[in-house]
């Protein structure tokens, strides 16, 4: 019975068909990938140091050459990011290579061991028929007829040995196929994020040619521009805080999601909180409201951001140098909608379903604010409505909740 439930078992597996393919010498891929691995640790140090003076000058008083200075910083850190995206493409490569080749020893080492199944099961199958009687009857002594016993549970131990074994290299293959999957992915995203970062790179240079254009290069005409952009700020902000107040007061907290970690994801792979929701020190100093509507991220020009939960893109806008700049506002199956801000380049358009994790665009400093950064906020979905204003565009208002309760 033991014997045939294993050929049962075995019917299921035994001749899958599998595909032969070859790859470069193991020991090679992983000593290139290992030189690509020290190449973006080197690059990921430059990006550091290009972040710290990006910081130094985003708390600096703000002048026409700080401004220089900044974008000059973003071009650099984003060329930077460029080339550590065109070197993670080459590791990337390397790394299905290497997959590749530990597919092709798993599915020959699979074709041995189907080989040595077949043999155990085709000399169980020539005793099959015999009984211990027979045995006894064609032996010389009682002696050879235990060790042609012993051979025949030794075959059935060999088979369940090389059964599990073979289940084994089953499921190694299986996990090779979902890595080979991932990294594919991953490629896929690195290859998007090399084209977009070379845009954004492109979008900076006509930044700074456009600012030295329009203040003819003249600190006075660069700081007219400032003032004229504070006063409309606060005044665009002094209007957005008393929509929201007049909203809230129709707010029922009962139509929400319960406040649980995980409803959402975050909208950055690697999150870093530099202000949270509420009235902060910096709202209290920064905005007319002395209100924060959301928390902020840090993030560095040309960093992926991701859709924190399965949704439809509501809008896709841009305020220019004032408010959020460029944004996108994703309304999600649970009553919540999320508001991505100060962005430098969007990748969806108005209507489309995103999926949790799919990048919808990158970081950057657009809009009002002194350095690059993610601004995130979460609304009441049902709230939520779009207020043109002079010079801004339309502005995303609702009523506003603190994204901690579900992140």
């Amino acid at each position: 019975m033991r014997r045939l439930a294993i050929v049962t078992i075995l019917s299921l597996i035994l001749f899958m068909p599998l595909s032969a393919s070859f790859a470069a010498t193991p020991e090679e891929l992983k000593q290139a990938i290992d030189a690509k691995s020290k190449e973006l640790e080197k690059i990921t140090a430059d990006v550091k140091q290009t972040q710290a003076q990006l910081d130094q000058v985003a708390g600096e008083k703000k002048t026409l050459n700080n401004d220089i200075k900044q974008i000059d910083y973003s071009i650099n850190q984003l060329n930077l990011n460029i080339k550590s995206s065109g070197i993670n493409i080459d590791k990337l490569k390397l790394e299905l290579e290497l997959l590749d080749d530990k597919r092709t020893a798993t599915e020959i080492s699979i074709d041995n061991q189907k080989e040595a199944v077949r043999k155990v099961l085709r000399e169980l199958q020539q005793r099959d028929n015999d009984n211990l009687m027979q045995m006894l009857l064609r032996n010389n002594s009682f002696s050879d007829s235990l060790t042609e016993i012993q051979n025949l549970e030794d075959l059935q131990i060999n088979l369940s040995v090389n059964v599990a074994t073979l289940n084994g290299l089953h499921d190694e293959l299986s996990k090779n196929i979902d890595e080979t999957t991932g990294t594919k992915t991953k490629l896929e995203i690195a290859n998007d994020s090399y084209k977009n970062r070379k845009v954004i790179a492109a979008d900076k240079k006509s930044e700074k040619n456009n600012l030295l254009a329009t203040t003819k290069n003249k600190e006075s005409a660069y700081q007219k521009q400032l003032s004229d952009l504070e006063d409309k700020q606060a005044s665009i902000g002094k209007e957005i805080g008393e929509l929201e107040t007049a909203l809230r007061a129709s707010f029922d907290p009962n139509v929400l999601p319960f406040k649980r970690s995980g409803v959402l994801a975050f909208p950055v792979l690697e999150p870093v909180f530099t202000q949270d929701y509420g009235a902060t020190a910096f709202a209290q100093r920064a905005y007319k409201t002395g209100f924060h509507n959301g928390v902020d991220f840090k993030a560095s020009i040309g960093t992926p951001i991701i859709a924190a939960a399965n949704g439809s893109v509501m809008a896709v806008g841009n305020n220019g140098r004032a408010q959020y700049g460029k944004y996108v506002v994703i309304k999600h199956d649970n009553n919540l909608a999320t508001l991505y801000s100060h962005l430098s380049r969007q990748t969806v358009t108005k209507g489309d379903y995103v999926k949790v994790g799919q990048i919808i665009g990158y970081s950057g400093n657009t809009g009002y604010v002194t350095g690059p950064h993610l601004h995130f906020t979460v609304y009441w979905a049902p709230s939520v409505t779009f207020k043109s204003f002079s010079g801004a565009g339309l502005v995303p208002i609702g009523v506003t909740v603190n994204p901690m309760d579900y992140l």
